[in-house]
This record gives structure tokens, C-alpha cells and sequence, in this order.
């Protein structure tokens, strides 16, 4: 008997046919596929695919965007998620229960998500509560697992989205003293400094430790879980000098899961739409270093020839999870369909998803 892992593995992996083929005649059965199967199927896709998967897009988005139009679609029976694992499981949430998600590899991870599981989070609780008693309100990113989007729903917390941190946060204070934030502690971080809050009001939650870095008191406002973007991690302060120093007329444009020291020196900060907005409206002929994710940087290059746009970090590569999702995969899974066999199918237990749409309805009636 196979073990899970095998299982799963198994399941992951493509026949040797289709990692064989040319990308051209991959981009042909894809897109014969998806003239074949019709409104049967919907490819939403996230800004941070390549652009030999976002092609294929009947949408483009951030990850909550792109689940809710999912579930704007009752007449797809299958969508078909090109993002990561967290963003499938939130469109199964909130898709009907006639429709089947499938995300193409399931590999395609998240390693923010993954720094926080409901295991840490549930002993992290209890010491939490033994230190601070009843004051603290847990509220997710939405870049995190179903499991963790459900504990924060069942203890009257929320989700928050990169555009609507900020008010989420003042919610969040206007229920409880403080507030419990995760996984991303920059994004935490960078949130409450805008509201007005001091750093030393702010203190990081070490999951592994199951403790605080540095020191909690009376005076903490905001726990900030250890966990970040890997990718927005390695833009630095450094290389803000650095562009400035080579082009004194750039702008840096960074997104809020950057690290503090470099939100607080570039010009703008601000979510993914936000950065694609920005470049949309720039002056023509302004210069512009981006301090987010590689693929949607050079998209926006190719897309905005007037403008000159660099990659804030010169030697970063793309989200490696993210690019799981690729040309084979993609055909295989409309393939698989199309032959009445789907595969890579996410779906979230019905006891998670209800806690979980608790999390999501509170952000959205704010």
C-alpha cells in the first residue's frame, strides 16, 4: 500500500509525454482544449504566473479577487487555479458545492503559508492567552491555509488582504486590545506603523520557540507571527541605494511584504494591484524599480514600453512555487477533464470552510 506522500507524488506528477512536448504544441492542445470544454471550465490567474500560463486566463488578479470571481462563475463546473495551494482552497471556500477546483500541481506551495500550522497556532494560543488573558484578536493574511483562516474565523478574528490591512487592522482594535497577526510579520509590521503605532509597541511570535523575540509587556499592541515572502524578504535597503545611486531620477515601488527598512525608504508601497495601477498611470518616460515579484515586474515592462522599469533586486529570481504551475501541467489538467478524469482536485473539509467564511465575511462587511 502506497503512503500518503506516494500517493500524493503520484498524483503530481505528468505523464512523460507532455514534458516532451514543444511549447508550441503545448500552447496548441491548450488552447484547443479550452475552446473544447467552453464555459465548462475557468482559468483564473494570478498576476505572479508566467506568461505561458497566463495566456490561458480568462482572469488576472490577486488571490481573493481571483476566488471570488470563481465563484461569480456557477456555470463552470471546474476551475481551474493557476496561483497556489492556499489560493485553491479559498476558491473551493467559497465556490459552490457543483464545482470542482483543481490546481494544475499540487506542489505549488506557498512557503509563507507554510510558516504557520494550525498546530503552532493553537499552542502559541494558549501561552498567548495565559500572558495576556482575553485581549487579543487573531486576524490572517489570506496568503494562509484554509485550517488557519478557520481558527481565526472560530475566535471571532478576520482575514486582511495587502490593500485593506489597514483598515482591517483598526477593526481589529476596535474589538479587542490587541491583535494577534499572521503568518507575514512585515506585513503586520509595516501596517501598524502606518496606523501610528510604535515598533516597540509591536513584538515578533517565534512559532518554533513557541516564544516571544524580545520583550512583551502592557504596552504590546500587535504579536507579530515569524513568518514572511521569501521573495519580497530579499529586496533590500541596499538596493534602494543602489538604484538610487545609478539613477537619481528613479521611483521605488515595493509591496507591503517587503521588509520595514525598505518600505520606509522607498517612494510608494503598496499591494499588487496598487503597483500595477501605479505603473498604469505613471508619466511617460519615468523611470521606475519594483520591488515585488519578478514575473509581474517584466509583464509590466513588456506592457508599458514608455516607461523605464527595472527589477528593484537585479539577481532575483521568481517565486518558485508560484512557477509550478507551468505549460504542461496546465494542458495535462485540461486534458484530464476533457477525458472525464480530473486530477490535483483541492477541497477544503465542510467543518473548515464554515469557520473559514467567517474569517472572509467579517473582512468583507467592513
Amino acid at each position: 500500500m502506497m503512503s500518503l506522500m506516494e500517493e500524493f507524488l503520484k498524483e503530481s506528477q505528468i505523464p512523460e509525454s507532455y514534458t516532451k512536448k514543444s511549447d508550441q504544441e503545448l500552447t496548441d492542445e491548450g488552447w484547443r482544449l479550452k475552446k473544447e470544454l467552453g464555459q465548462r471550465v475557468y482559468i483564473p490567474g494570478h498576476h505572479y504566473q508566467r506568461d505561458e500560463v497566463i495566456q490561458f486566463a480568462d482572469d488576472r488578479g490577486d488571490s481573493l479577487r481571483l476566488a471570488q470571481l470563481s465563484a461569480k462563475k456557477p456555470d463552470a463546473e471546474y476551475i481551474v487555479f493557476c496561483g497556489v495551494h492556499f489560493m485553491a482552497e479559498t476558491a473551493d471556500i467559497l465556490t459552490g458545492d457543483h464545482q470542482t477546483v483543481i490546481l494544475p500541481d499540487q506542489r505549488a506551495g506557498c512557503a509563507m503559508a507554510d510558516m504557520a500550522s494550525i498546530y503552532q497556532l493553537e499552542r502559541a494560543w494558549d501561552k498567548l492567552q495565559e500572558t495576556f488573558g482575553d485581549t487579543i484578536l487573531p486576524m490572517t493574511y489570506v496568503n494562509s491555509t484554509a485550517e488557519i483562516k478557520a481558527f481565526c474565523g472560530r475566535h471571532g478574528g478576520a482575514t486582511v488582504t495587502s490593500s485593506n490591512a489597514d483598515k482591517m487592522m483598526k477593526w481589529a482594535f476596535s474589538q479587542k486590545e490587541r491583535l494577534l497577526f499572521l503568518p507575514d510579520q512585515h506585513l503586520g509590521r509595516n501596517t501598524g506603523v502606518k496606523l501610528g503605532l510604535d515598533l516597540n509597541q509591536m513584538v515578533v511570535w517565534d512559532p518554533v520557540r513557541n516564544a516571544f523575540e524580545g520583550e512583551a509587556n502592557e504596552k504590546t499592541k500587535v504579536i507579530l507571527w515569524k513568518g514572511c515572502c521569501t521573495v519580497h524578504e530579499k529586496f533590500t535597503a541596499a538596493n534602494i541605494v543602489s538604484c538610487r545611486r545609478a539613477d537619481p531620477d528613479v521611483r521605488i515601488l515595493v509591496h507591503p511584504e517587503c521588509s520595514y527598512d525598505v518600505v520606509q525608504q522607498a517612494d510608494y508601497a503598496g499591494s499588487t494591484e496598487y503597483i500595477i495601477n501605479m505603473i498604469k498611470h505613471a508619466p511617460k518616460g519615468s523611470h521606475w524599480a519594483i520591488g515585488t515579484e519578478m514575473n509581474l515586474v517584466n509583464r509590466l515592462k513588456n506592457e508599458h514600453p514608455d516607461l523605464t522599469i527595472r527589477l528593484l533586486n537585479p539577481v532575483m529570481c521568481s517565486c518558485l512555487t508560484m512557477n509550478r504551475i507551468d505549460l504542461p501541467h496546465l494542458v495535462w489538467s485540461l486534458a484530464q477533464i476533457a477525458e472525464g478524469k480530473p486530477v490535483n482536485v483541492v477541497k477544503v473539509p465542510d467543518h473548515i470552510a464554515r469557520d473559514a467564511v467567517l474569517a472572509l465575511d467579517r473582512m468583507l462587511m467592513q
